[in-house]
């Protein structure tokens, strides 16, 4: 469970990372309000870029902390930057490391309860919120971030996504 979570959310929130790098340095080199790419989105209907990046953050931890029975780590509710989303990734990178293996490990059959920012609940067990749940909404959201950069005309590839493949998860 902890490989499924952690050692899936910490890389990806990483690449994340590097994507917001390389959209600070398009910006820069066409002199383009980083704001401006923060705030598109692909659909008018959908989260702008720097809610996109804050939902994928908020799923990895919160479906971690849930994991591992604690509270998760609060961010602010501030509009960021580009800086201070890298710095809320990696808060959230820190968080997810700092959980105990042994507790994740052990909540394949233990129930969690999610708490959806309406304040409605939805009971899980941990292996089916992190599987049915908590994955693909980190995974929707992390995408989304991804191609609207690339439609922005930041330079990415797949590679840039997925990052470097590891040995071990």
């Amino acid at each position: 469970m902890y490989e499924s979570s952690v050692g899936v959310f910490a890389p990806f929130l990483t690449n994340l990372s590097g994507l917001l790098d390389r959209a600070a340095a398009y910006a820069e080199a066409r002199k383009i309000d980083p704001a401006i790419l923060l705030n598109m989105r692909l659909s008018p209907n959908m989260y702008n870029l720097t809610r996109q990046v804050g939902e994928a953050n908020r799923h990895a931890v919160v479906g971690c902390a849930l994991l591992a029975g604690r509270d998760p780590h609060a961010f602010s509710d501030t509009e960021p930057g580009i800086d201070e989303l890298k710095s809320r990734i990696a808060a959230a990178v820190d968080f997810m490391h700092g959980l105990p293996r042994a507790t994740i490990d052990g909540a394949a059959d233990r129930e969690v309860i999610f708490r959806f920012r309406s304040g409605v609940e939805r009971k899980f067990t941990g292996r089916s919120l992190l599987l049915t749940f908590s994955v693909p909404q980190f995974f929707f959201h992390l995408t989304t971030a991804y191609d609207i950069l690339r439609h922005a005309g930041v330079d990415l590839a797949k590679k840039d996504f997925l990052g470097t493949p590891r040995q071990q998860a």
